[in-house]
């Protein structure tokens, strides 16, 4: 029978997998290394713990590593700070034998919060759950994600989205940098609520729909989706850049609001104000939540 590795060995192996031994000036000796990125016993020695020891916790066998070998085991795979608390967060897990029980997630948007979606038009934006849900948005937020707004409203989640929807390999450029950030927001949700069932409904869905989906899930990046700029090849607007933001508007479920801009008097702000024509037109005038019925959480969690 396959011993079935623990999710803290599966990242441990994965992460020392994606280190260079040349950038950590270890000699990578003559022909062709069966192991990609650093051997077992290579880490060993950089964490300064025995190779026996760090076997058994790869294979779940030791499951309280102290705060010092993780903190050892951090700096010699080079983690972010990011990864470092992804890291700490599965040796918890490991240490009481489970993640800690949570109570289910609230889908409801704060009607201030959906007046300030209105009040941002021309701006595209959109209020997300922890997992990507979109819960609400004003209509440039939704128009621009073109084919959007054809899902019902319980399948509009923006990593769905990027991954199964045949516009989305078109609308980014860099759609491979996009889907990476994507599957590395879904691991840093794993890290604090493995069990969820928001998570393991949009995780399971995509392993079994997206090969590609399934590749980067393997690669255990993590990373919060944060600020910056996006380029879009829009199919009725053209292509354009817009500067986001992404904040937090509700700690305790997790739901961010995302909004996207540019300098009025700018070809990128007419572009927002065609695309929020668009949406208005699209959706009759109605924010997209509220297009249909309220669903219960139980069968958006099948969705």
């Amino acid at each position: 029978m396959t011993e079935q590795q623990p999710e803290l060995g599966r990242f441990l192996r994965a992460r020392r997998a994606a280190v260079s031994p040349a950038d950590l000036g270890l000699p990578t000796g003559a022909g062709h290394r069966r192991t990609p990125g650093l051997r077992r016993e290579e880490l060993a020695a950089l964490a300064g713990v025995s190779i026996d020891y760090y076997i058994r916790l790869e294979r779940g066998k030791e499951t309280r590593p102290s705060s010092s070998v993780v903190d050892a085991l951090a700096r010699a795979l080079r983690l972010d700070h990011e990864e470092e608390a992804y890291l700490r967060e599965l040796a918890a897990q490991a240490a009481r034998g489970g993640s800690a029980p949570r109570q289910s997630v609230s889908r409801a948007v704060r009607p201030t919060v959906k007046l300030v979606l209105e009040s941002l038009r021309p701006n595209p934006a959109y209020v997300v759950s922890r997992t990507n849900d979109i819960l609400a948005a004003n209509p440039g937020g939704l128009a621009l994600l073109p084919g959007m707004a054809d899902w019902p409203a319980r399948q509009r989640n923006t990593i769905r989205y990027t991954f199964l929807h045949p516009a989305a390999r078109t609308l980014w450029p860099d759609w491979e940098v996009k889907a990476r950030a994507c599957v590395a927001h879904l691991r840093a949700v794993a890290g604090t609520d493995p069990d969820a069932p928001d998570l393991l409904a949009v995780v399971g869905e995509l392993v079994v729909k997206s090969p590609d989906f399934s590749r980067i899930w393997e690669r255990y990046d993590v990373r919060r989706v944060g600020n910056g700029q996006k380029t879009f090849v829009h199919p009725e607007v053209g292509t354009f850049t817009l500067a986001h933001e992404v904040m937090e508007i509700n700690r305790t479920d997790g739901q961010r609001l995302v909004v996207y801009g540019a300098e009025p008097g700018t070809a990128e702000y007419d572009t927002m104000v065609l695309l929020d024509m668009k949406g208005a037109g699209s959706l009759g005038g109605l924010s997209a939540d509220a297009q249909e019925p309220a669903t219960p959480a139980a069968e958006l969690d099948r969705a």
